[in-house]
């Protein structure tokens, strides 16, 4: 209760408080808890709390002081110890004007449990001892510009951190500084892309942002072909660090040499940007054929007049046959005024057309020659080569002769022969000088002159000598081969 005598010596802690309401019956249901607060100080052998208001839990709120008459029961609720923050870390000087500071810093490496309400940044004249408060109220940021500084002067500056149990100590810079304007020589920082021609096809949007860098702020301004730019036709924005040039829509008149001119009084820095708008070219002219001869037809024509403000990289040539009229491309990206027309039809006449060509594509139309090529027919005649058919009659003659075999009795076997002959012959089958006739154990098949014997599931009885005749008008021929057909033992799985 705030009868009891405090602590000596007195404690930076932290406090929480609470009201009863007492009467003949007893006590109420507490308030809410208070803020955390701390003392302040001593007052006549007690503490001393300026005011400290409670929110009771009946409507009506309260307003005690504790030097006073006690009518309520308090009770106090002792939090973690606080104590001030750590010094601010890292300051430094970012700019100096003639007239201003900024400075920056870090926050305190130590902050605990009082937390961290802001800063106090202070400033006194170099050989003085009183510091001035450069803002009033606690500034939450960790930079700051003070203001209204004389020039010339040599100035300290120092950072204090506050919180609820008071100031760090400070954070001051190791030397003082003079109030003077830092003169640094304009310089444009040219983007790499804009040092060379900047091309940029008609309709498109143009935004160039040239970083530049001067102290004090430097004086932007922008030309044209030695002029200033246009307002109309070209919108420019400046800051403090870079210069905006926008063309919403570029048009061929957008074209030429800008400038862009940095000053600082009596000093400037210059930067050059080459900016050309393109479009599609226009036709060639005098596109016309100049020779022809036998399936060749030479063409010449001379450059566009209209290049599209831009290099004519080549040309298209087309050609169509006066029958059907179907264009057909025969050159592309050809370089030349000319060219040689090849592989023309006799008798046929053809008409041709070619297209200028630039970095944004092919001329929209494209220009007709003014006169055809006729291909003639005179001079040709056409020679008969007589045709000897030739004889294709041989006798059979085996290719591919029959090769012995040894099989396992009870697995399906063939055996193969390849045979030519015109016209085509009779192919017999033998087995041991025997026909071999519609039994059903074997199958016979030719395809293209390549014959087989297929023999189903072959017993020892199907052993012997087989042999393949091919016979035509012409004479014939046979092949032989021996077959052996093997026994496997179920009891000790020899063959015999």
């Amino acid at each position: 209760t705030p009868h009891s005598p405090p602590p000596a010596p007195f404690p930076r802690i932290l406090y929480e408080m609470r009201v009863f309401a007492v009467n003949s019956i007893g006590l109420s249901q507490p308030s809410l808890n208070s803020k955390p607060f701390m003392p302040i100080g001593r007052f006549n052998n007690c503490l001393h709390f300026i005011f400290l208001s409670l929110h009771l839990s009946f409507p009506v709120g309260l307003t005690l002081l504790f030097a006073g008459p006690v009518t309520y029961s308090v009770e106090s609720l002792v939090l973690s110890p606080s104590a001030p923050t750590s010094e601010p870390t890292r300051l430094t000087v970012h700019d100096v004007t003639d007239s201003t500071c900024s400075l920056r810093w870090l926050a305190p490496e130590k902050i605990g449990a009082g937390g961290l309400d802001g800063y106090v940044i202070e400033y006194c004249k170099e050989g003085d001892t009183e510091w001035v408060a450069a803002n009033t109220d606690l500034w939450e940021k960790q930079g700051f510009v003070v203001r209204g500084l004389p020039v010339g002067e040599k100035i300290n500056f120092r950072v204090v951190a506050v919180n609820i149990a008071g100031r760090s100590p400070p954070a001051t810079l190791s030397q003082p500084v003079t109030i003077r304007e830092i003169v640094e020589h304009p310089k444009i920082r040219l983007p790499r892309e804009l040092r060379t021609k900047y091309i940029r096809k008609v309709g498109e949007k143009i935004n160039l942002t040239i970083p530049f860098q001067g102290k004090p702020h430097p004086v932007a301004t922008w030309l044209k072909d030695g002029q200033p730019v246009d307002p109309k036709m070209v919108n420019v924005r400046n800051t403090n660090v870079d210069s905006i040039l926008f063309i919403r829509s570029a048009e061929r008149e957008h074209s030429g040499t800008y400038e862009l001119v940095l000053k600082i009084e009596n000093m400037e820095d210059r930067a050059t940007i080459n900016i050309r708008i393109i479009e599609r070219p226009g036709p060639p002219v005098n596109v016309r054929v100049t020779d022809v001869w036998g399936f060749n037809a030479a063409l010449e024509w001379e450059p566009p007049k209209d290049d599209g403000n831009c290099e004519v990289t080549g040309y298209t040539i087309q050609k169509a046959d006066m029958k059907t009229k179907e264009w057909f491309t025969v050159y592309e990206h050809n370089r030349r005024t000319n060219c040689t027309v090849s592989d023309l039809i006799m008798g046929n006449e053809y008409m041709f057309r070619v297209y200028s060509e630039n970095l944004c594509g092919l001329s929209e139309e494209p220009r007709m020659s003014k006169n055809t090529a006729v291909v003639s027919k005179t001079g040709l005649e056409l020679k008969q080569v007589g045709f000897k058919e030739k004889d294709m009659a041989c006798a059979p003659k085996f290719t591919q002769p029959l090769v012995d075999r040894s099989v396992v009795a009870g697995y399906s076997t063939a055996i193969t022969c390849s045979v030519r002959g015109f016209p085509k012959p009779k192919i017999v089958w033998m087995k041991n000088r025997m026909i071999i006739g519609g039994d059903p154990k074997f199958l016979m098949q030719n395809n293209q002159g390549v014959l087989t014997l297929n023999i189903r599931k072959p017993s020892t009885f199907d052993a012997g000598k087989y042999c393949c005749m091919a016979v035509n008008d012409l004479g014939q021929d046979e092949v032989e081969c021996k077959l052996d057909v093997r026994v496997i033992t179920s009891d000790s799985n020899k063959v015999y």
